[in-house]
Protein backbone atom coordinates (compact mmCIF):
# COMPACT_ATOMS: atom_id res chain seq x y z
CA UNK A 1 0.00 0.00 0.00
CA UNK A 2 1.57 3.70 -0.73
CA UNK A 3 0.73 6.57 0.48
CA UNK A 4 0.22 9.73 -1.22
CA UNK A 5 0.11 13.25 0.06
CA UNK A 6 -0.93 15.76 -1.79
CA UNK A 7 -0.57 19.91 -1.75
CA UNK A 8 -2.26 22.83 -2.81
CA UNK A 9 -1.17 26.43 -3.10
CA UNK A 10 -4.03 28.90 -4.06
CA UNK A 11 -3.49 32.32 -4.91
CA UNK A 12 -6.48 34.64 -4.24
CA UNK A 13 -7.35 38.24 -4.91
CA UNK A 14 -9.79 39.15 -2.18
CA UNK A 15 -12.81 41.37 -3.53
CA UNK A 16 -13.95 44.36 -1.82
CA UNK A 17 -11.50 44.63 0.91
CA UNK A 18 -10.46 47.51 2.57
CA UNK A 19 -8.41 46.58 5.40
CA UNK A 20 -7.07 43.51 7.56
CA UNK A 21 -10.18 42.93 9.94
CA UNK A 22 -12.30 42.43 6.43
CA UNK A 23 -9.69 40.46 4.99
CA UNK A 24 -9.69 37.85 7.96
CA UNK A 25 -13.73 38.28 8.23
CA UNK A 26 -13.89 36.44 4.32
CA UNK A 27 -10.06 34.04 4.29
CA UNK A 28 -11.00 32.75 8.57
CA UNK A 29 -14.53 31.31 7.01
CA UNK A 30 -12.84 30.06 3.91
CA UNK A 31 -10.10 27.61 5.77
CA UNK A 32 -12.78 26.80 8.39
CA UNK A 33 -15.20 25.73 5.48
CA UNK A 34 -12.50 23.48 3.44
CA UNK A 35 -11.35 21.50 6.63
CA UNK A 36 -14.92 20.47 7.44
CA UNK A 37 -16.28 19.88 4.23
CA UNK A 38 -13.02 18.24 2.48
CA UNK A 39 -10.98 17.46 5.59
CA UNK A 40 -7.99 18.69 4.75
CA UNK A 41 -4.89 20.60 6.44
CA UNK A 42 -5.30 24.41 5.29
CA UNK A 43 -3.28 27.72 6.23
CA UNK A 44 -2.91 31.00 4.96
CA UNK A 45 1.04 30.66 3.87
CA UNK A 46 1.85 34.03 2.29
CA UNK A 47 0.39 37.87 1.98
CA UNK A 48 -0.58 37.94 5.62
CA UNK A 49 0.04 41.54 5.38
CA UNK A 50 -1.50 42.54 2.57
CA UNK A 51 -5.49 43.25 2.59
CA UNK A 52 -6.53 42.25 -0.81
CA UNK A 53 -3.99 38.93 -1.51
CA UNK A 54 -4.26 35.95 0.27
CA UNK A 55 -1.97 32.76 -0.42
CA UNK A 56 -4.16 29.25 0.78
CA UNK A 57 -2.13 26.46 1.40
CA UNK A 58 -3.92 22.88 1.35
CA UNK A 59 -2.47 19.48 2.32
CA UNK A 60 -4.06 16.16 1.84
CA UNK A 61 -3.02 12.19 2.67
CA UNK A 62 -4.79 9.49 1.14
CA UNK A 63 -4.16 5.83 0.30
CA UNK A 64 -4.57 6.34 -3.73
CA UNK A 65 -3.51 8.72 -5.88
CA UNK A 66 -6.91 9.17 -7.75
CA UNK A 67 -9.18 9.61 -4.62
CA UNK A 68 -6.32 12.35 -2.74
CA UNK A 69 -6.31 13.90 -7.23
CA UNK A 70 -10.06 14.38 -6.35
CA UNK A 71 -10.04 15.78 -2.78
CA UNK A 72 -8.03 18.59 -4.98
CA UNK A 73 -10.15 19.32 -7.93
CA UNK A 74 -12.83 19.43 -5.18
CA UNK A 75 -11.37 21.86 -3.12
CA UNK A 76 -9.96 24.22 -5.94
CA UNK A 77 -13.93 23.86 -7.46
CA UNK A 78 -15.11 25.12 -4.24
CA UNK A 79 -12.01 27.82 -3.74
CA UNK A 80 -12.85 29.13 -7.60
CA UNK A 81 -16.58 29.20 -7.16
CA UNK A 82 -16.92 31.71 -3.90
CA UNK A 83 -17.85 35.27 -5.77
CA UNK A 84 -15.89 37.13 -3.23
CA UNK A 85 -12.72 36.19 -4.58
CA UNK A 86 -10.91 35.55 -7.57
CA UNK A 87 -8.41 31.97 -7.69
CA UNK A 88 -5.59 33.80 -9.58
CA UNK A 89 -3.27 30.72 -9.58
CA UNK A 90 -3.35 27.17 -8.30
CA UNK A 91 -0.65 25.00 -7.92
CA UNK A 92 -0.46 21.28 -7.20
CA UNK A 93 2.50 19.02 -5.95
CA UNK A 94 2.10 14.95 -5.72
CA UNK A 95 4.06 12.67 -3.77
CA UNK A 96 3.99 8.57 -3.44
CA UNK A 97 5.27 7.64 0.22
CA UNK A 98 8.55 5.70 -1.72
CA UNK A 99 10.09 9.29 -3.13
Amino acid sequence: MAMWTGSLELDLLLGDVHSLKEKRSLVRPLLAELRRRFEVAVAEVDHVELHRRAVVGVVAVAGEQGHLVDVLDAVERSVAARPEMELLSARRRLRAGDD
